[in-house]
This record gives structure tokens, sequence and C-alpha cells, in this order.
């Protein structure tokens, strides 16, 4: 029993640091309906997924899935993010922010499923007018541990009835990976009834020095050569739906995509061009 309880309570503090069920720390805006001065926490249950795209990376079950937000004033804690608002003028936003960079959740070590085939070989094809080189097929337990990066920028919220429009702009300030990133985003909140639907759509720019930390290979790791990788656009897509059963219970479903393909192209890590966060269970409000 105390072996299933660390289990979970791993499971638990690794997707809360890492990537919250229903969105990355970054791409959310504030807590809706939070009363300032007071904590909000709840708890979803239920069965999900997040799918790593990487080579040798395992899929992280979604069991139990805690949301804890705080808005005081001018400062607040939603989920991991830490920030302070330097403008409350509705209907403008704009917060200083800071918060764990999310990239680090493909290669964290609390997967239940983290033994796959060892893939390091190189394939040399000799024709008659020239020697090809076919990068390697690398798997992350073959790499460099990736240590946590803490970002740090601006954020700013547009709301426009019932639509929201994020811009924000993040970079490292630990000295990790020395690069930035940023993001466009919109959001609308809608009532079907009792049924609260929020569909999200935007992208990410991320420069080349992240990518080239996080998804790059160095001449130890690779047996080959050292691969580079640039910046790149990844697009994302994601739509949260929540049905009141009472005042302190709802149903929840939540499904996202993030697009990886522009990265897939010029690293061997991926072997998905895509990750999907998939749940459905139920939400108590504490």
């Amino acid at each position: 029993m105390k072996s299933i309880v660390n289990i979970l309570t791993a499971l638990c503090i690794s997707v809360w640091l890492t990537v919250p069920c229903f969105a990355q720390p970054s791409e959310i805006e504030p807590v809706q309906d939070i009363t300032t001065g007071q904590w909000h926490l709840s708890l979803n249950t239920g069965l999900g997924v997040i799918t790593n795209p990487l080579a040798g990376g395992g899929d992280l079950p979604l069991v139990l899935i805690p949301d804890i937000a705080y808005y005081g004033e001018q400062f607040f804690f939603d989920n991991g993010r830490l920030g302070y608002s330097l403008i409350q003028d509705s209907p403008h936003t704009f917060n200083l922010v800071t918060e764990f960079n999310s990239e680090t959740r493909f290669f964290v070590d609390w997967h239940p499923s983290n033994i796959f085939a060892f893939r390091s070989e190189s394939s040399f094809t000799n024709s008659e007018n020239e020697l090809q080189i076919q990068q390697p097929s690398l798997d992350i337990s073959e790499l460099d541990k990736r240590k946590w990066a803490l970002d740090a920028g601006l954020s700013y919220h547009y709301n426009y009835q019932q639509h929201v429009f994020s811009v924000q702009a993040l970079a490292d300030v630990s000295g990790v990976y020395d690069g930035w990133r940023s993001a466009l985003q919109w959001q609308m909140h809608k009532n079907i009834g009792e049924l609260q639907i929020k569909p999200t759509i935007g992208i990410w720019y991320k420069s080349a020095a992240l990518n080239a930390y996080f998804y790059g290979v160095t001449e130890k790791e690779s047996p080959v050569r050292a691969i580079e990788v640039g910046s790149s656009w990844q697009p994302y897509a994601k739509i949260d739906a929540r049905w009141p059963l009472n005042g302190a219970n709802s149903l929840r479903f939540h499904l996202a995509y993030y697009d990886y393909s522009a990265l897939a192209d010029d690293s061997p890590l991926f072997e998905q061009t895509y990750s999907l966060t998939a749940f459905i269970g139920f939400d108590h409000i504490f």
C-alpha cells in the first residue's frame, strides 16, 4: 500500500510541476471565479494520458491531477506559475510571470513505462556515386539529462466578451539553455445550457537555443556527429469541457494537441510529430 501511495504522489507532483493535465502552465489565463485572497484547491480524478513524442519516452498516465491557485491583489500563484500583476485595467491585464520550462516534461523519470528498445545504430549505404549517411536514431535514455530551467517574462491578456486574447514572452533566467519562447493564443468561454466549453488555439515560437538544448544532440551523445536544431513554430489546439453536477463537483473532459512536426524534421529524438493530452473524469472543489 505504501508503494502505491508513493507512486501516486510522485505522479501528482510530476504532472503538477511539469505539465498540468488541462494546459501547460504558460498557456492558461487566470483561473475564473476565484475569490481574491483565498486559495482555490480542486482534485481531478479519472483516466487520461500525456503521450510522449520522443523515442524511448513513456506515455504518462493521468489519474489524480491537483488544481491549485491563489490570487491576491497583485501577486498570484496558478498551477506552478508565479506572477505579479502590473496592470489590471479591464479588459487589459499585464503580468510579470515566472515558471519552470515545460519542455522538461518529456525527459522526467516518473514514467510507468520507461523500458524501450535500445536504438543507436548508424547505417552506411555505399552506392556507385555517393556515400549516404543516414542520421542515427536515438532515444532519450542515451542522452545526458536535461536540466530544469526557470523562465520569466511578460504576459498580456485582452478580454472581449467571451473571448480572451493572450500574448507572452519568456526567457531563461536560470542559465540552463539561454534562449526564449513566446506565444499567441485565443480562447473562448462558452456556455451551452449547463455545459461549459473552452476551445483554445495558439502557437509557440521557440528559439534555436531552446530547441538545441532540449532536442539537439551533442558530439558526446551522437555516435556520428552533433546535430543542431533551429528555431521553430509550434501550433496547438485544446478543448476543455465541464458539466456541473452540484456546487463542488463536475464532470471534466480535456483534449489537447501539440504539433512538433517542425522539430521532428531536424531532431532524431522524435518518434512522433505530435503530443496528445487527453483526460475524462470528475473535478471536486474543496
